[in-house]
């Protein structure tokens, strides 16, 4: 009887041990860590990044596979998720997209992307005011992505509106819409000049495009620091169309944002202030 009482009472105990040997251990496979900063000046290249012709390429490859039905869904799983909460998202991001806030236009899932692959800046007919191009000059400078990607798309409401607008088919809009879209104006007013008598749909649809370098151009002339890492080579700005009916992401030729970059070069109306402490 003792001997069986002795035994019971080392089953029990070495049970406790190595249940409690295996709380510490799950314990400590699973601490969340605090992310870190990283304090990194705007013209810096951050170790491991792809070069901005190589982004891109990737950007290209991740909407084929979209398109295609080959989507690899990447960096969508719990590791990954418990890795975004221990890392800072400056060591994985590698693209920078400003796009509509449509619903139409799901990023990560037309680039066949994951968490912490794409810096995200979303606002209605993509244009770039005060708070976008702050963000932007954030995903390029802090979050150092070697790209950024001006991303417009067919049958845009924003664009639409305002092209009803300015042809006299307008209708009342809530008070802080018409200073959200005014930048969306002088695409408007350049398509309407170049294409006289065009039809509204081909309007728009020029409009569209338009809107895209009108974007790239605010963005020049606010964002000095912008400037310069595209002029070192340090990151590329291109534009884009996304189809919302057949899901391809058209890429606009990026010799016009160099042409764009040397006028706003040229203008005596840039901004030219780089930093703020």
């Amino acid at each position: 009887m003792g001997f069986c009482l002795s035994v019971g009472r080392y089953l029990v105990v070495s049970l406790l041990i190595i249940t409690m040997t295996m709380s510490v251990s799950w314990a400590s496979s699973h601490h969340e860590e605090p992310a870190k900063e990283h304090h990194v000046s705007h013209g810096s290249a951050k170790k491991g990044k792809p070069s901005p012709d190589e982004a891109i390429k990737m950007l290209q490859q991740g909407n084929k596979r979209f398109v295609t039905g080959e989507s690899h869904h990447p960096h969508m799983d719990s590791a990954r998720i418990i890795q975004a909460g221990r890392e800072d998202q400056g060591d994985h991001a590698y693209a920078t997209v400003i796009t509509c806030s449509d619903s139409r236009v799901p990023v990560e899932l037309i680039f066949d992307a994951g968490i912490m692959d794409i810096f995200v800046i979303r606002v209605a007919g993509n244009v770039v005011d005060v708070d976008e191009a702050g963000s932007i000059e954030y995903g390029l400078s802090h979050v150092n992505t070697p790209v950024l990607v001006v991303l417009g798309h067919t049958q845009c409401g924003a664009v639409t509106a305002v092209t009803a607008a300015m042809t006299g088919h307008g209708h009342a809009l809530e008070c802080n819409i018409p200073p959200l879209v005014d930048n969306i104006q002088p695409a408007v007013q350049k398509s309407l000049d170049e294409y006289p008598g065009a039809p509204t749909r081909d309007i728009i649809r020029f409009a569209i495009e338009e809107n895209v370098w009108q974007g790239i151009r605010e963005l020049f002339m606010r964002s000095p620091s912008t400037r310069e890492l595209v002029k070192n080579g340090q990151a590329k700005v291109v534009g884009a169309i996304y189809n919302v009916g057949t899901g391809k992401v058209k890429w606009l030729p990026e010799d016009k944002t160099f042409s764009i970059l040397k006028d706003v070069e040229a203008s005596p109306e840039k901004t030219n202030a780089t930093a703020v402490h």
